[in-house]
């Protein structure tokens, strides 16, 4: 008998890239296999996006084509709907989209096998979210040496711009032993990069209360044996403590890294925003990173266009960009977001004038982007080989450039080199995202083969 096949397109962030790991395991589980072309599939999963309008928009698109695709086959066919969408307007959409089978929460991965084979438009939910465990089975989605790690869900402050605690619920941490337990099972296949990855990463641990939060659960990480990298993605400023620094600085696996999204240096927008502080106390605080984390590479996020942003707010801002001189910063126009507290606010700001001030800030920091990497040229990195392009040209990462968010390290052509390998290498040139670099000859740390 064959296998029913599954095809899954997973949208949106690394949070949602695990989810769609436990729920491929779960199907891997009651049989189905796993395929990349969806005209294979019995079966078509979109793990949706809900974050801010583009990503909603997305991920109508992609259920619409997936339909399409569903409706023009000469077998049948289910189409379901997971993540954030599912779980915010599962309702809504089951009576808007009657192709859809069936919709899957975020708390309901758990009934994940059910729906494979549900139909009606029937809507699975549960909790707000779905924590990991270390006893939880993971179909790993990249075959490079790296993983994402959820350690903590949900999220406990009031952002006015933001509905992430409406759709994935308050903050809840998972046990620091259940997490290395998972760390070190990754490490067993062959993993040696791990990103760990959260709502408020540095509020890892207070719901539980554990003294040492995040900085207890780095100390515990960088004993395992294999993982030779650690990188913490979504600091907030308001629970990034010293202690959390030392331990980013101490722990030898522990990459430089810190993702610190500010989203605006104004006092009044940050005030509207409910973000608190103002450009000099955001300035103190990067000045005490680069203190206490040597080498600290800082990336950060802002919003441009919110409700109130005037032009004197936005200068603020962009001279705030010029100062802090962050490696690389992302910038976002001002979505407005449903059963957000900033819909309801006054003094909008037109679509174009926050465009163009995202396109002014984006130019400004690509100014500030080249000159940062040109300062690592003719020095010696490590680097994480990912693949190849078309051409056959090798790329990595090494310890200042996470996935999917910075650029990527340019290898050349060299035949000898595997995805996964952790390599020494020297930078060679630089332009405004990505570096250039020649392997060195030697001996070179190799990855495990099975990363599956």
């Amino acid at each position: 008998m064959n296998r029913r096949k599954l095809y899954m397109l997973g949208l949106g962030c690394p949070k949602n890239q695990v989810d769609a790991e436990i729920m491929l395991a779960k199907a891997a589980a009651e049989g189905y296999s796993v395929v990349d072309d969806p005209e294979d599939a019995d079966v078509l999963v979109v793990n949706t996006c809900a974050f801010i309008d583009a990503a909603r928009e997305e991920s109508v698109a992609a259920i619409l084509e997936l339909a399409g695709l569903k409706a023009a086959g000469t077998g049948p066919r289910r189409l379901v709907v997971s993540g954030c969408m599912a779980e915010r307007y599962g309702g809504e959409l089951a009576g808007e989209l009657p192709e859809v089978d069936a919709f899957v929460g975020t708390g309901a991965l758990a009934e994940f096998p059910r729906a494979l084979g549900a139909e009606g438009g029937r809507v699975f939910k549960g909790d707000k979210h779905y924590l990991p465990a270390a006893s939880m089975e993971r179909r790993l989605t990249d075959g490079d040496g790296s993983a994402y790690v959820k350690v903590s869900e949900g999220c406990d402050h009031e952002c006015a711009f933001c509905v992430i605690p409406l759709i994935r619920g308050r903050h809840e941490s998972r046990e620091i032993e259940d997490v290395a337990a998972e760390v070190e099972g990754l490490a067993g296949r062959g993993i040696v990069e791990i990103n760990l990855i959260a709502q408020d990463l540095s509020a890892y641990g207070r719901d539980r209360g554990h003294r040492e939060g995040l900085a207890g659960l780095l100390y515990r990480l960088g004993r395992i044996r294999g993982i030779e990298r650690i990188r913490c993605l979504y600091l907030y400023p308001n629970t990034l403590t010293d202690a959390v620094l030392e331990a980013i600085d101490s722990v030898e696996a522990v990459c430089p890294y810190i993702d610190l999204p500010l989203q605006h240096a104004d006092r009044a927008v940050l005030a509207a925003m409910n973000r608190g502080k103002d450009a000099d106390s955001l300035l103190r605080l990067l000045d005490r990173i680069r203190e206490r984390v040597r080498g600290a590479a800082i990336r950060s996020a802002f919003i441009t266009g919110f409700p109130g942003e005037t032009e004197s707010a936005f200068v603020t801002l962009r001279d705030f960009v010029e100062r802090a001189r962050f490696q690389s910063i992302g910038v976002f126009r001002y979505s407005p977001e449903e059963d957000s507290r900033a819909v309801t606010l006054d003094n909008v700001v037109p679509r174009e004038t926050a465009q163009r001030r995202r396109d002014e800030l984006v130019a400004v920091q690509e100014g500030i982007s080249e000159s940062v990497l040109a300062e690592r040229v003719g020095g010696f990195e490590r680097i994480l080989v990912g693949g190849t392009d078309e051409g056959g040209v090798w790329w990595g990462r090494t310890d200042w450039q996470a996935p999917e968010i910075d650029g990527v390290t340019w290898l050349g052509s060299e035949p000898a080199l595997r995805p996964g390998d952790l390599i020494e290498a020297q930078v060679t040139g630089s332009g405004v995202h990505d570096v250039f670099a020649r392997p060195l000859a030697g001996p070179r740390i190799d990855a495990a083969e099975d990363r599956n």
